[in-house]
């Protein structure tokens, strides 16, 4: 009998709940994140997604021009 595997696939999106962990900071600070409008969150639902790909084109972007972003 043989038995095929289905592929491992990266995913293309991070949560909220990893956003913060990647970043060091609380669930409160990364939601707060997310809800500005330069943060490439998306809604899907009541869920809300990052694309990994956009979100580290934020962080380079955030290093490159020494931005500080905060909860307001």
């Amino acid at each position: 009998m043989t038995t095929t595997r289905k592929p491992q696939l990266e995913a293309v999106t991070v949560t909220i709940p990893e956003v913060a962990s990647l970043l060091g900071v609380s669930l409160i600070a990364a939601y707060a994140l997310a809800k500005r409008e330069d943060f490439p969150a998306i809604r899907i639902g009541k869920r809300i997604v990052i694309p990994r790909a956009a979100f580290t084109r934020w962080m380079e972007n955030a290093a490159e021009h020494r931005k500080r972003y905060s909860g307001k």
